[in-house]
């Protein structure tokens, strides 16, 4: 099977400079993209495969070798494999004996080996010097770079949490799913099915009482909504109001005129009227 090789456009290139040697032990998603960078920064790579006439998709510039023939190029071998395939590198100790090698594996499950991945290689070579790196990026990231959407951004500035913000917050849903309610429960016992099963007392009582808790609930979930817009000029577009202050106009109208028919001088005289006080009667 022919080589497909991937270019690889050099980030920084010194031609002076005499290239360094990194062995790359696997060719899979990982092994070939730390490859491409390592040729994009100025490193000559060269693969250890267990099969290198058929491995393919290779960064252009790379050589692919075995295990042992690569090995002997390079002081630096990255073991980009699993660590279920470790075993082989017990034939190499020779070879590795005195090397670096970067292990960058990671293990499916937490705690799933008595010892970690490095300190089990540290034991198949113990001539050769281990370390830990590259285990907490991804192939998908060495191969996007800049245009990776998961990278980090620069925090200009952080924002504490405002307790009274939260307040709102929750304030805001918790008027508006209990308005909503009662808004429903208006609605189903105006049905003349609903209506006609209940007495004067309850219908009076839902559509009077549980009405104007309705107005007021739904109202203070738009108070809250708007806070501080309400007074601030900044917000006003061709200083007029938003669309949900001028729909609170009518409905405060209403609890105003109600707050003021609720209060005791004023009950007490309406409720004689109704009953039929006369102002100028004798009886």
């Amino acid at each position: 099977m022919e080589k497909t090789y991937i270019d690889a456009l050099p980030l920084t290139m010194n031609s002076s400079e005499k290239q360094e040697t990194v062995c790359i032990f696997g060719t899979g998603d990982f092994g070939r993209s730390l490859g491409l960078k390592m040729l994009q920064c100025g490193y000559f790579v060269i693969f250890g495969s267990r099969n290198p006439q058929m491995t393919n998709l290779l960064p252009n510039g790379a050589e692919v070798l075995s295990y042992s023939e690569a090995a002997k190029k390079s002081d630096i071998i990255i073991i980009a494999i699993h660590r279920e395939h470790y075993d082989f590198l017990t034939e190499l100790t020779e070879v590795l004996n005195g090397k670096i090698l970067v292990d960058t594996s990671n293990n499916l499950k937490i705690n799933q080996y008595p010892e970690s991945n490095a300190e089990y290689l540290a034991q198949l070579v113990p001539g050769a010097h281990v370390v830990k790196a590259f285990n907490t990026i991804s192939a998908w990231a060495l191969q996007s770079g800049a245009l990776d959407a998961s990278r980090q951004a620069i925090l200009k500035k952080e924002t504490p949490f405002s307790t009274s913000t939260a307040w709102l917050y929750d304030s805001y849903v918790a008027l508006g799913i209990l308005g909503f309610f009662l808004f429903v429960l208006l609605g189903i016992t105006s049905l003349p099915s609903v209506s006609n099963a209940v007495n004067w007392r309850e219908f009076r009582f839902v559509q009077s009482k549980l009405g104007y808790l309705t107005l007021i609930l739904c109202t203070a979930h738009t108070l809250v909504y708007g806070g501080k817009k309400f007074l601030n000029p900044s917000n006003l577009k061709w200083y007029l109001p938003a669309a949900y202050v001028l729909g609170l106009i009518i409905p405060c109208i209403v609890l105003v005129i109600k707050f003021v028919l609720i209060m005791p001088c004023v009950d007490n005289t309406l409720t004689r009227i109704r009953q039929g006080w006369e102002r100028n009667s004798k009886h």
